[in-house]
């Protein structure tokens, strides 16, 4: 669910951020060709203010009449032409603003070069022709901007001085000006960070370049630039490289390239910050949504669990009633429903249990009070046959073991007994056993003291052992042997008793063993005496089903029988229940 609110969401914010991209980048490429053309128009006005300077030199009188009419005239007058085209030279010097550093004028037929700056004003014939003169020439242009080859903070404007009549060149004029003039223009640019402006020749070389320590471009890419605008028309337009944004204009007619570089990542990086933010956006919703789900999982779940609860409230051994839900909903109601119904058959069923259990626990105390009749008779006749050869206490110690037996299965109410007890019984019955077939059988006893005063269900071990005499050793030629061993474990104590008979089949055994494992409330058997499944129901009613007999057998080796019970003693609450319970 989280994955389907958020994933939209995610893919929302790229398509948003993609637009945004190309919004952002149409709008730069939109206002940057807006404010370089205007920037263009206005390097052109600075440039036309320049030109209409020299335009003033050019067509005063007195240079007119210096070039035209001085021809044959005296020194004087020609020195008076002189003086007269140096103050009007002044005159425009100082008309000029602050960028304007000086004017030179030469003319080539009378070889006289004027000079007009902060420093001097000289009238001078110069040796050899100016290097203003030389470029006019050479390049057949009325007019052309250089740049100033010992500050390259300047540039010169030559202009071709010629005769009205027949375009005859005479001369030529140069303003040396500092870049600086157009600053102001350029201040149009300043739109973007870290964006790079210069304005470039008709060769493509630099010309200025302002504030050049806060330029981006490495001298590599701009060359890259010139060369890619080498090809380019005149008028504002823009090239778009994987790096870049080239915005240039040609400011005429003085075959100037204006050139703005941005670089791409200024559009990128604002595209990236509005999918961070969305990404942000996302992962908190993704952190809300979870927390909802959280929350109504919770709140729908907890009525459910409440009633998984009240469902394993039905036991007959669970005497504390679930609590009643709150909830007036259809959960609730079905809570509230199951209440009744498990209160209904918790009752019935204890009814049930209580009636069978008393039928049952009747029928094991009469079973507990009979002797097995053969085992009475066969007894009975040992000590009849005993009376003519053996002495009379030998006589007496087999009419109290015989006594003890009789008083123990008879004697006090309770279910439950102590090893000991139990022990001592089985020693009684052995005693009787030991003097009908000595010298066969061997009898050996191995217990832990820790164990004796546990307990255990009453008349336990004695019928194991009868029944490894009826099953096992009866059928067995030879010597019998019988060992029981009573230890601790991690589960309780563990009895085992083995016999060397002659055991059972794997049918056989496989079919107690089922039944042994059957989860079953039945507490007698069929027949005359107490057998194994008696016992292992018993041990699984008193103390769990976790607890009863195992069996493993041999045919011609003999049985095992294992009896696990917990290390419960007198006075432990489990103890006391199961007393009462008898």
């Amino acid at each position: 669910m989280i994955l389907i609110s958020v994933v939209p969401l995610i893919v929302v914010t790229v398509l948003s951020t993609e637009n945004t991209r190309k919004s952002m980048e149409s709008e730069v490429i939109q206002s940057n060709i807006t404010r370089i053309t205007w920037t263009g128009g206005y390097l052109e006005e600075k440039f036309i203010q320049l030109n209409n300077l020299i335009y003033t030199i050019l067509i005063s009188n007195t240079l007119d009449e210096y070039i035209n009419k001085m021809d044959g005239s005296t020194l004087s007058n020609q020195f008076n032409a002189q003086r007269s085209i140096i103050d009007t030279m002044t005159s425009v010097y100082y008309s000029g603003n602050n960028h304007l550093l000086g004017i030179q004028l030469y003319l080539k037929e009378k070889n006289k070069l004027f000079t007009i700056n902060s420093m001097q004003k000289q009238i001078s014939t110069p040796p050899e022709v100016p290097a203003m003169w030389s470029e006019v020439t050479s390049s057949g242009m009325n007019f052309m901007i250089t740049s100033n080859e010992s500050d390259p903070s300047k540039f010169n404007l030559i202009r071709s001085v010629n005769r009205f009549e027949n375009k005859e060149l005479l001369g030529s004029i140069l303003l040396e000006v500092k870049w600086q003039m157009m600053d102001s223009a350029l201040e149009l640019l300043r739109s973007e960070p870290n964006y790079s402006v210069f304005i470039a020749d008709r060769d493509g070389q630099i010309m200025y370049m302002p504030d050049p320590a806060n330029q981006n471009e490495t001298p590599e890419r701009i060359a890259n630039v010139l060369k890619k605008l080498g090809n380019t028309d005149s008028g504002p337009g823009y090239i778009q490289t994987k790096d870049s944004y080239i915005f240039y204009n040609t400011v005429e007619p003085w075959n100037l390239k204006l050139v703005k570089i941005i670089p791409a990542e200024y559009i990128n990086q604002s595209a990236r910050t509005n999918l961070n933010y969305g990404l942000i956006v996302g992962i908190i919703s993704a952190g809300v949504s979870l927390l909802i789900a959280v929350i109504l999982a919770w709140s729908t779940s907890k009525p459910i669990v409440s009633l998984a609860k009240s469902m394993r409230g039905i036991s007959i051994i669970q005497d504390r009633e679930p609590p009643v839900s709150k909830r007036i909903d259809e959960l609730g109601f079905l809570e509230f429903k199951l209440y009744n119904m498990s209160h209904r058959l918790r009752e019935y069923i204890k009814t049930e249990y209580s009636m069978n259990l008393e039928k049952k626990t009747a029928q094991l105390k009469a079973l507990q009070s009979q002797i097995n009749p053969h085992f009475l008779q066969n007894t009975l006749q040992l000590i009849g046959g005993l009376a003519f050869s053996s002495k009379p206490e030998e006589i007496n110690e087999l009419i109290r073991s015989l006594s003890h037996m009789f008083r123990y299965v008879v004697r006090g109410p309770n279910d439950l007994a102590t090893i000991q007890a139990e022990l001592d019984h089985l020693n009684n019955y052995m005693h009787i056993q030991m003097q009908r077939f000595s010298p066969r059988i061997s009898y050996e006893i191995e217990c832990d003291p820790e164990t004796l005063n546990c307990r255990i269900p009453k008349l336990t071990l004695q019928p194991i052992v009868e029944n490894a005499f009826q099953h096992g050793l009866d059928k067995k030629p030879g010597d019998w042997r019988l060992k029981l061993q009573v230890q601790q474990n991690q589960q309780g104590v563990n009895i085992l008793v083995e016999d060397n008979g002659v055991g059972m089949n794997a049918a056989a055994l496989k079919e107690l063993q089922t039944s042994l494992r059957r989860e079953t409330d039945q507490i007698w058997t069929s027949g005359d005496r107490i057998g194994m499944n008696n016992v292992a129901s018993r041990i699984k009613m008193h103390f769990g089903l976790q607890y009863g007999v195992s069996v493993e057998s041999e045919p011609g080796v003999g049985t095992r029988v294992s009896i696990q019970i917990p290390m419960t003693k007198e006075g432990d609450s489990s103890y006391d229940q199961n007393v009462n319970r008898g």
